[in-house]
């Protein structure tokens, strides 16, 4: 889905839980939270505030390990 990130809920650095909330995305002036799919750590945000995105781009490098 294309959107607009209205939020980054999440730093670098930060832990995250599968499932937790990372960012939230507009679209169809809808807002849809986005979550992770692993837990880990988030070494790297590639979006920000206003950042627009369509399906399929990164988000967040989340380190596993």
């Amino acid at each position: 889905m294309s959107g607009r990130i209205t939020e980054v809920v999440v730093d670098e650095g930060q832990m995250v839980a599968e499932g937790d909330e990372i960012a939230v995305l507009e679209s169809m002036k809808t807002e849809i939270p986005v979550v992770t799919e692993i837990p880990g750590v988030v070494r790297e945000l590639y979006v920000d505030r206003a950042s627009v995105v369509r399906e399929g781009d990164v988000i967040a490098l989340i380190d596993e390990s």
